[in-house]
């Protein structure tokens, strides 16, 4: 398909060659890449050649095509295309239809037939755009302009927020909510903040809110939320886009709560944390009465913990910084956040804080697997690397269960960390990992001479039942490696690792089993099954067949 648009794209070049064999030079040439710029200079030549508005319209079209945060349906594409600025109103007789686009883009972009999306023809396309920045005047201001004056349009404003899931909403209305602040962040004019703050200044009513907040939090789609919806004020929004120059405004023009929650009971600065916007995140925090301590009303997380587990490096650096105090045992003497705050006269923020969980900002880092947080926390005398959660589960216990080997190393590599510490359920850090095949991890446990490689937990279940339950070949492999592991070691229901493995079905797992020949394949549980009649029972036929051979093949 792509050659034959670059034929048609280059067909007067072609033609120009006088034999065959130079046409079919050229037309190589073309399709390997080496021809497609003075293809596309010259396409680009065509379109602005269009005479009336269709030059125009083809050089806007593939400015929004190529500078669009997502693949733009259609429709939405054409109604982006009829919005004027200074207008108050679409006209209908001003939408283009989908082959008027086509036409004055010259071939440049088609249509994706399965998901009634516009795109370009290639991705070296793209690639050219990015290379040739002076094509498109402002191409994200000018998005951002075009998505707020469609926003601040009288017939968008009268839909009621609580319509949203009963209202068919205009083409144009998802990704002018979702985005203008995207575009805007990029590339900030004077006409996009003039419109933006007309908008925030109904946003609390506004549809527009309702779909932002929506959108973010897909989870939270029920009628109780619909029904029970705080606000997602303008600055909850501005803090999530992070446009510093807008939340500044916002803050100087008008008296706000810094402190208001939204309806996941978040503040702005947890906004601004959870999606590292290091600017807004300072602003907020240069505010008065901002309380960067405080917990969300879910999970409990604070700022910091938003922080650490999205993995902000440098908005953790800005809450561990000299400006702030953990009074610590001074603290407990004092009292209140607020008593410390007036006392040292800087920001309270305890980077040990736990959650509603017990999860403390480590843990939430460890257990995400960023590196660089977990390296900053650790560095803090006031941070406890080994603090157990309302489970039992220790920073690395969530690194271990989630297979982050980074952060495993950091944790193993401080003394005041215990590797083979138990949970509530009697599990360690390489159950955990094990249970879940995540290799590199139960590598790094074993590695330690203070990791018991065979310890069971509350249900007498081993690392390699674990992992053989989970058929997770490569852990059981490097178990099995271990002298001081035992292969067909029983848990509390008799049921060994061969046990698991036959029920599950984990043909791989059984074979290195049964190559062992310190494992019985006929051994019962509690309840008098043996592993053949597991695999039997749950229809396991590839199990069913290795056990019958190794029972044909044992001596009499």
């Amino acid at each position: 398909m792509f050659r034959f648009l670059l034929v048609s794209l280059n067909i007067k070049g072609i033609l120009q060659e006088t034999t065959l064999h130079g046409r079919r030079e050229r037309l190589d040439t073309m399709t390997n890449g080496l021809g497609l710029r003075g293809a596309y200079d010259t396409t680009i030549g065509r379109i602005k050649a269009q005479e009336g508005d269709r030059a125009r319209l083809g050089m806007d079209a593939l400015m929004w095509i190529s500078h669009s945060e997502r693949p733009l349906k259609v429709d939405e594409i054409c109604h982006a295309l009829a919005i004027e600025m200074g207008s108050t109103e679409i006209k209908a007789k001003s939408v283009p239809s989908i082959r008027t686009v086509l036409s004055c883009c010259q071939g440049l972009v088609v249509v994706d037939e399965g998901s009634s999306t516009i795109r370009l023809i290639h991705f070296t396309l793209k690639e050219y755009f990015s290379r040739h920045g002076d094509l498109f005047d402002r191409p994200h201001s000018r998005i951002a302009e075009t998505c707020l004056t469609y926003l601040n349009f009288q017939a968008i404003s009268d839909i009621p927020a609580n319509s949203i899931h009963d209202f068919r909403f205009p083409p144009f209305l998802e990704y002018s909510s979702l985005y203008w602040g995207t575009q805007m962040r990029v590339q900030l004019s004077a006409s996009s903040r003039s419109l933006a703050l007309d908008l925030l200044g109904r946003y609390h009513n506004h549809i527009s809110s309702w779909l932002l907040w929506l959108s973010i939090n897909k989870d939270w789609h029920s009628e109780y939320i619909i029904r029970h919806f705080e606000p997602f004020s303008a600055l909850h929004c501005i803090s999530y886009f992070g446009i510093v120059e807008i939340a500044i405004e916002l803050i100087r023009t008008k008296k706000r709560d810094v402190n208001k929650r939204d309806s996941m009971g978040l503040t702005p600065l947890m906004w601004a944390a959870r999606y590292g916007r290091e600017e807004v995140v300072q602003l907020l925090l240069q505010q008065k009465h901002t309380r960067p301590d405080i917990r969300d009303t879910d999970d409990g997380l604070t700022a910091l913990s938003w922080a650490a587990r999205c993995g902000h490096e440098g908005v953790v650096r800005i809450f561990l910084g000299p400006a702030f105090v953990n009074p610590g045992s001074i603290g407990r003497r004092w009292g209140t956040p607020q008593a410390m705050s007036l006392l040292f006269g800087r920001k309270y923020i305890n980077p040990d804080r736990p959650d509603h969980y017990g999860k403390t900002p480590l843990s939430r880092a460890a257990e995400s697997g960023n590196d660089a947080v977990v390296r900053l926390l650790l560095g803090r005398e006031d941070v406890s690397p080994d603090r157990p959660d309302n489970y039992g589960k220790t920073p690395l216990a969530w690194a271990a269960s989630r297979g982050q080997d980074g952060a495993v190393r950091l944790l193993l590599g401080r003394e005041d960390v215990s590797p083979d510490g138990l949970d509530n359920y009697g599990q360690t850090p390489l159950s955990r990992a094990a249970s879940r095949g995540h290799d590199g991890v139960v590598r790094l446990l074993l590695g330690r001479e203070d990791v018991s490689p065979d310890r069971p937990d509350n249900n007498g279940q081993t690392p390699l039942s674990c992992a053989a339950w989970g058929g997770h070949d490569g852990a059981v492999k490097l178990l099995l490696g271990r002298e001081d592991v035992s292969p067909d070691r029983p848990d509390n229901d008799g049921q060994t690792p061969l046990s698991w493995a036959a029920w599950a079905g984990h043909d791989g797992v059984v074979r290195l089993l049964l190559g062992r020949e310190d494992v019985s394949p006929d051994r019962p549980d509690n309840r008098g099954r043996i592993p053949l009649s597991k695999a039997a029972e749950n229809g396991n036929d590839g199990v069913v067949k290795l056990l019958k051979a190794r029972t044909a093949a044992a001596p009499t």
